[in-house]
C-alpha cells in the first residue's frame, strides 16, 4: 500500500484543528491529503478523542464556544470522517503493553495502540508520539 493510501488516524488536536477550520495549522502536503479525503479515503477519529475533547472543555482548557455535545456532533459530521469505537480488546491490551518507552497519558496510549492494531498512520504534532514513531513502534505523519 502506498503511503498516500494508508488510512489516517487523527490525533485529538489535529481533529480539533480540522473541525475548527484552521488549515493553516497543517503542512501543505497534509492539507492536500486532508482535502482529498472522501468516503474511499476517510479520516479516522477514535472515540477516545471525543472523550479527550469533552475532558479538556470541562477543565476549561478548550473553549468550544458551544455546548460540548453539540460541538462533538458537528465535528463528527465532516463528510470524510469515520469514528472508531473503542471496542477492540487487542487495542485495550496493546495500550498497556506498548513496546519501548512511551509516556503514561491514557488517551495517547489508546491512540497509538489503535494505529498499531488497525494499520493506521497517526497524524499528530505530539513530540512524544512522533519520537515513538521514529523508533519504529507506530506509523506517524507530522501535522
Amino acid at each position: 500500500m502506498s503511503p498516500q493510501n494508508v488510512p489516517l488516524l487523527l490525533d485529538t488536536h489535529v481533529w480539533v484543528w480540522l473541525a475548527l477550520g484552521t488549515p493553516g495549522q497543517f503542512s501543505p502536503a497534509l492539507r492536500e491529503r486532508l482535502e482529498a479525503a472522501d468516503h474511499t479515503r476517510p479520516l479516522h477519529v477514535s472515540i477516545i478523542s471525543a472523550w479527550e475533547v469533552a475532558m479538556l472543555a470541562a477543565k476549561g482548557r478548550l473553549n468550544l464556544a458551544m455546548p460540548t455535545k453539540i460541538w462533538l456532533e458537528r465535528a463528527r459530521s465532516h463528510p470524510a470522517l469515520r469514528p472508531l469505537p473503542l471496542d477492540d480488546l487487542a487495542v485495550v491490551t496493546d495500550s498497556n503493553e506498548l513496546p519501548g518507552e512511551f509516556h503514561a497519558d491514557p488517551a495517547d496510549r489508546l491512540l497509538v495502540a489503535t494505529a498499531r492494531i488497525g494499520g493506521y498512520t497517526l497524524v499528530t504534532r505530539d513530540h512524544g508520539i512522533l519520537e515513538y514513531g521514529k523508533a519504529g513502534h507506530v506509523n506517524v505523519l507530522t501535522a
